[in-house]
């Protein structure tokens, strides 16, 4: 069960936490506003924000580093000094908690995952996995807005400080994926503010993504963790390294 949970937060995390940037431009179609990410996304070379990671009553805080090719590290604040860690080649999560190291050995097919998810093919390939759509409307609605909200009403902006987003659904075009449906909520400055991934069991996972610094030149040294010598080592937890 605990291989289970961890392996799906990993691919939930690889997949849909290094979603850094979106441009609001006036775009007929869910489709087209979705492809204007894609170029975007060429254009980021690394990026760092603070993450909020919410299932249920269960929520995990920490600060996300991601660098092309295939370089990613979450440092946990909550669970404090908890670190998942990928080099391009393998995957380490650090649980102080139980003083364990988790190691994996990355497959060749997993570390190009990793690295196009973070990119304009990465985008595509949700696109072609997934149907894209206005959750609601086109136009900006409260972040915090219900989602059976009628969308035919009009939603106007009450009072200062409420936070306008506008709100994309990915549904699945196959079973094989890991989420039946994507909600993508873009902030005023083209920023990804929040995702929430359904699974296939209806629980919700919600990614928030705060205070991002783009292509700020993130040395490689940042993705490098050294493991503490006292922890417990297991080795290739999620699948069989390859030959």
């Amino acid at each position: 069960m605990l291989k289970k949970q961890f392996k799906f937060c990993i691919v939930s995390v690889l997949l849909i936490s290094v979603s850094p940037l979106l441009v609001a431009q006036e775009i007929l179609t869910a489709g087209k506003y979705f492809d204007s990410i894609s170029e975007i996304y060429g254009a980021i070379e690394d990026y760092q924000a603070d993450i909020t990671i919410t299932q249920g009553e269960d929520v995990m805080k920490g600060v996300l580093f991601y660098k092309l090719p295939n370089l990613l590290r979450i440092d946990f604040t909550d669970p404090e000094e908890q670190v998942l860690a990928v080099d391009g080649e393998s995957l380490t999560i650090y649980i102080p908690g139980h003083s364990v190291i988790m190691h994996q050995k990355l497959k060749k097919r997993s570390s190009s995952t990793i690295a196009t998810m973070a990119s304009s093919q990465g985008l595509q390939l949700l696109k072609r996995n997934y149907s894209v759509a206005y959750l609601l409307t086109p136009n900006p609605v409260p972040l915090e807005a219900e989602e059976t909200e009628d969308p035919k009403e009009e939603q106007v902006p009450q009072g200062e400080g409420v936070e306008q987003v506008i709100k994309l659904k990915l549904d699945w075009r196959s079973t094989d994926e890991g989420f039946r449906q994507i909600v993508m909520s873009v902030g005023e400055n083209g920023l990804i503010r929040r995702i929430i991934g359904v699974t296939v069991g209806y629980e919700n996972i919600q990614f928030d993504f705060e205070n991002i610094l783009v292509n700020q030149n993130i040395p490689e040294a940042r993705f490098q963790y050294d493991s503490p010598a006292s922890a417990n080592v297991f080795e290739n937890f999620l699948f069989e390294p390859e030959e």
